[in-house]
């Protein structure tokens, strides 16, 4: 079809519709709304429109019959009317897939593939934190789309999880009703903001088609002995019936629901991340992320050097037993400093040490350390406890018998859950021998002798001493710390009482969870315990049916429950089996979505491989810094994987990642009074002490200097902060209500607009109304004022008058800076030119549409509803999205203006701003305009000018004339 015999199915954009809710009744952002503004209107509008020489004349329209119109009501005013243009659009957008990208694409084209992080849809919906990323990813997206990149811009759902199940355990509801309700909502709440998503590629990681591939992942790795099952202790939360992740344990409770958590020995699915250790570590060098990331994970995995050396373990008579407790050291240059070791309480090796007279109070210590969580037992901060095993053991530097002791500062998990304590250089272990009145013995002195502290453990490098003995032929004394670590190492190794050894602080990845609402396991048990994978042919295996969500009481998972579904037969060899009763954890489906999104249709293979070559790997990824460890470092684990088996192309998923910071609720000021219920000033109400504090209403605080006080009392300074958005502050703001009172372009502008992207900043009601005026300015520097009712007339102001030198050297400027801040997603700044070029458009007698058109397109990225509209009353048929991003001509970049200096009679008395090519009387009459010069100039002769253009003007006056003035 051609362009002009092409029509647009669209509601008008210039008819003068009445609002459904009048100026009393509008929501406001303090109060919950759910009224809209609904179309229940379609018009035709010919190709013509605004095709000729003026678009102040409007388009022939021909508006079909509607049923059930509603009267016309008196009309709130408004800035711009975004309630008719925004569900437009959107319904636009919707119905023709203008965001959608093919299947097969141009692969001829550069690509670009931006990425939110998976959301998680909870029944509360969105808050307006949530639209900070996804406008981001939004304007990047819709900016890349018209440079003439393909642009795959998904979004999906990570929906499986503890959440869902119990809601569904609290309401009866089954997960996946509650789920999919909690979809649409998200859904829709995202549509109404106009991101670019191609919704046809949409995915939950709950749809079987989905976690099929998820359990064939699984599959593969089992089949290279990255999966394997282990008994290990756990975060047992007996109330859920579950065993939860250390990051869904907060001071010893679960997150949710605060229930007790406790710390126990179960047998569950491990995955062997450590294996991938050296290349997750080596890898990170290599990507363009915050350097504050990169360094989270390195620390994380935590790569040591050092050794593991052999402690004999003593009898009652003092000699070696036929039993070793080997521990891992970053510091063998210290083993002569070594007084005492320590075990984890949940050391396998614990129950053979202990001796009868400790075993009382050591299982009341294992008990109470089984209720703390790992974080919280290594917290440096918090007191060191511990109980004596009743043993002892020989350190083999010099042969002395040191104590065995239990403490839950040492974690099972980490190196081989045994250290040798040497509280002269380790912190922890000072601490821990001041308590118990453990011997401490200095071995290391620094070579600077004014750090020398002979009460405070020194833990740096340095020279070592007091470390020789005769008996076991080790003299490391007078050796630098790192010579010294080799020596031992080398003596270690060379006498049977060690070896070197790298170490690392991650631990193989625990992959079960004993919940129904995940992903079912594709493994069965035979009756001899041997595990069976299942064929790839039989997968997906899906969820069964269950009515009953709730723990077992036995420790067992839900799905035992479904009995039917647990007894199977070996589809191979036809033994009686019985299927894994765990699910997989919520990170299992988050760890490759991003994948199935470049071929979510494919039913043969996870991934085709051509279309994996071409739009990997993601090239901008965007999300909260939360998710700065384990879930990169889980989907970084799985994407090697699939690396090494040749599904994927690249090493690495994610190449360039942006943490947007957090939007913090609206200033909250109190006010402090002391017991007697008077108002003291909050810099005084820590010194007086005892005070309690009261919210106070913004409207009686005024600022004052740097600080915020009582309008009605100055003096009285109040507390001014902001916090994070929360329902028990009260302070979240839904992003529905700041659509329905300012609309969506104005949301996305204003969280643009806050501030740089990465950091946290505060919103306030007053500045979304700031940049509403701004838009409310384009449209009408564009479309004009509003009629005496409201409405705004058809078409626009702009004219087809060629623009000025001025107008395109303000429009390049324009250009120019929205492109680099895009580019250097410093958002905030391009809007801020946008408003500059608005400020200087609105003294222009006319509005070249050439100007308009281009300023049109750079707004479109952050505002694409007034965008679209704008676009389409200029007389396009077509969405702009896939227009050509203006460039920037650096032929008008130049500074056509010059500084001229002005002289009178040789003497420099001021300077005035010409055209670099002005011709002289036009100085001139700058000159005699200005206020400042012109007074040289009243009542004078002039003999001559002399006229340098760009370079100076100087006025001869008559020396006459100058002389009568002065008598």
């Amino acid at each position: 079809m051609q362009a002009s015999q092409m029509q647009l199915l669209l509601p008008s954009p210039f008819c003068n519709r009445t609002c459904l809710f009048s100026a009393r009744s509008r929501p406001s952002l303090r109060t919950k709304s759910t009224t809209t503004t609904p179309f229940s209107y379609c018009l035709r509008i010919s190709n013509s429109v605004n095709s000729g020489s003026s678009s102040n004349h409007g388009s022939t329209v021909k508006e079909e019959p509607v049923e059930d119109e509603p009267q016309k009501q008196d009309r709130p005013r408004r800035s711009y009317p975004f309630h008719e243009i925004e569900p437009r659009w959107q319904r636009y957008w919707e119905e023709n897939h203008t965001f959608r990208t093919p299947d097969e694409v141009d692969t001829s084209k550069p690509k670009f593939y931006i990425l939110d992080m998976f959301p998680y849809p909870s029944g509360a919906g969105l808050h307006v934190g949530h639209p900070l990323g996804y406008t981001a990813t939004d304007i990047l997206a819709r900016y890349k789309r018209m440079q003439g990149f393909n642009v795959l811009h998904p979004m999906g759902w990570d929906a499986f999880g503890l959440p869902a199940e119990q809601y569904a355990i609290e309401t009866g509801t089954h997960p996946k009703d509650t789920t999919m309700k909690n979809i649409g909502r998200f859904r829709s709440q995202l549509k109404s903001l106009g991101f670019s998503y191609d919704w046809d590629r949409e995915l939950s990681t709950t749809e079987p088609e989905y976690y099929k591939w998820t359990q064939w992942i699984f599959l593969q790795l089992f089949k290279k002995g990255l999966a394997y099952q282990a008994e290990v202790p756990v975060n047992w939360c007996p109330a859920l019936g579950t065993v939860l992740a250390n990051e869904e344990v907060v001071d010893g409770v679960s997150e949710r629901g605060g229930y007790p958590v406790i710390r126990k020995p179960m047998r569950q699915w491990m995955l062997k991340i450590t294996a991938y250790a050296d290349r997750l570590l080596k890898d990170l060098d290599d990507l363009d992320w915050p350097e504050s990331i990169k360094e989270m994970q390195r620390n994380w995995i935590g790569r040591s050097e050092g050794a593991e050396i052999d402690f004999c373990v003593l009898d009652n008579d003092g000699h070696e037993q036929d039993m070793k407790l080997t521990v891992y050291t970053t510091r063998p240059d210290t083993i002569f400093g070594a007084t005492y070791l320590v075990m984890a309480p949940e050391h396998v090796l614990l129950s053979s040490l202990i001796t009868d007279a400790q075993r009382k109070s050591v299982a009341a210590y294992k008990e109470l350390a089984s209720r703390k969580s790992d974080l919280e037992r290594t917290e440096l901060q918090k007191e060191k406890t511990g109980v004596f095993s009743g043993s002892y053991a020989r350190n083999p530097s010099n042969g002395e018998a040191i104590p065995i002791w239990v403490a839950d500062y040492v974690l099972g998990s980490y190196g081989t859950g045994a250290i040798m304590a040497v509280p002269a250089h380790d912190s922890r272990d000072h601490e821990f021998a001041l308590k118990y009145d453990i011997p401490v013995r200095r071995v290391v002195i620094p070579d600077d002798k004014s750090q020398s502290n002979f009460v405070e453990p020194y833990t740096g490098k340095g020279f070592i001493v007091n470390s020789s003995s005769l008996a076991t032929e080790l003299n490391i004394n007078g050796l630098n710390s790192m010579e010294a670590v080799s020596r031992v190492i080398d003596w270690a190794e060379s006498t049977g009482h060690g070896k070197r050894k790298v170490n690392y602080k991650l631990r193989d990845w625990l992959f079960a969870r004993q919940r129904y609402w995940g992903e079912p396991f594709p493994v069965i048990f035979l009756n001899d315990g041997e595990i069976v994978p299942l064929p790839e042919s039989d997968l997906p295996i899906t969820l069964p049916e269950l009515d009953d969500f709730t723990p077992t009481g036995t420790g067992e998972p839900p799905l035992a429950k479904a009995v039917s579904w647990v007894r199977t037969t070996d589809p191979i060899s036809g033994k009686p089996a019985v299927r894994e009763t765990s699910t997989m954890p919520q990170w299992a489906g988050s760890c490759w979505y991003y994948l199935r999104f470049m071929d979510p249709k494919n039913s043969k293979v996870l991934v085709d491989k051509t279309k994996e070559m071409y739009w990997s790997p993601v090239d901008v990824y965007v999300g909260g810094a939360e998710h700065s460890v384990l879930h990169l470092l889980y989907a970084r684990f799985w994407h090697k994987v699939l690396y090494d088996i040749g599904v994927v192309s690249t090493k690495e998923p994610f190449h360039c990642l942006i943490n947007q910071g957090i939007i913090l609720g609206e200033v909250e000021y109190t006010a402090c009074r002391d017991s007697e219920g008077k108002l003291i000033s909050a810099d005084s109400a820590d010194i007086l002490g005892e005070h309690h504090q009261e919210r106070v209403p913004e409207e009686k605080v005024m600022k004052y200097g740097d600080s915020f006080v009582l309008k009605d009392n100055p003096s009285i300074r109040l507390i001014a902060r902001a916090h994070k958005m929360s329902k028990s502050r009260g302070n979240v703001i839904n992003p529905d209500d700041v659509v329905s009172e300012y609309g969506a372009d104005s949301l996305r502008l204003y969280e643009m607009f806050m501030g740089p992207l990465r950091d946290s900043k505060m919103w306030s009601t007053s500045g979304i109304e700031g940049v509403h005026r701004f838009l409310g300015r384009a449209w009408r520097l564009i479309v004009g004022s509003p009629l005496p009712n409201g409405s705004f007339k058809d078409g626009t102001m702009a004219i087809n008058d060629d623009p000025t030198l001025e107008q395109l050297h303000c429009l390049h400027k324009c250009i120019e800076k929205v492109t680099e801040e895009i580019e250097g997603t410093r958002f905030n700044t391009g809007i801020s030119a946008m408003m500059e070029f608005i400020n200087a458009a609105y003294k222009w007698d006319k509005q070249p549409r050439s100007v308009i058109e281009v300023f049109i397109l750079l707004l479109s990225p952050y505002a694409p509803h007034m965008a679209e509209e704008l676009w389409f009353r200029l007389g396009h048929s077509n969405s702009l999205a896939y227009e050509r991003f203006p460039r920037a001509n650096p032929e008008y970049l130049k500074d056509s203006k010059v500084v001229l200096p002005v002289q009178i009679n040789g003497k420099t008395r001021g300077t005035i701003q010409v055209e670099e090519k002005c011709l002289e009387e036009d100085a001139f009459k700058l000159v005699s305009m200005d206020v400042k010069l012109s007074k040289y100039l009243v009542g004078k002769t002039i003999k001559k000018r002399i006229y340098v253009p760009g370079k100076i003007l100087n006025v001869i006056l008559d020396r006459k004339n100058v002389e009568v003035g002065r008598r």
